[in-house]
């Protein structure tokens, strides 16, 4: 896992997106468990509470639950709330690019033009 300390990305944020795609991506599967509140804040030289923010959030979205004297456990994924988080990602993602082709003087069209451009380069 890998934190920047200079970004402008919370900590917790940082940690909860990483978990958040390698759950996502089947990297960590249902039934895993996280690493340990403390160690991975020991692991990453952040404080606990950092890391229980990070859970947290996790739990809010339903990835993840807490077991009392266990730690947190990757529930069962339902394949629409998968599809939803994967939305809510590139949603994310599309309005990043949308506000840096403002700032860069890129049109809709052009925007369209450089979207269906890279799509058939896969």
């Amino acid at each position: 896992m890998k934190i920047l300390q200079n970004s402008d990305i919370p900590i917790y944020k940082q940690i909860s997106s990483q978990l958040r795609e390698q759950i996502l991506n089947g990297i960590i599967n249902e039934g895993d468990y996280l690493p340990s509140i403390r160690g991975l804040a020991r692991d990453l030289k952040i404080s606990v509470i950092t890391t229980m923010k990070a859970y947290e959030e996790l739990v809010d979205e339903g990835l993840v639950s807490a077991v009392h004297g266990k730690g947190y456990i990757v529930n069962p994924q339902n394949r629409e709330m998968i599809r939803e988080q994967h939305l809510r990602q590139l949603e994310q993602h599309l309005q990043n690019a949308i506000e840096s082709a403002k700032l860069a003087g890129i049109s809709t069209g052009e925007m369209i033009e450089i979207l269906k451009t890279l799509s058939m380069i896969e």
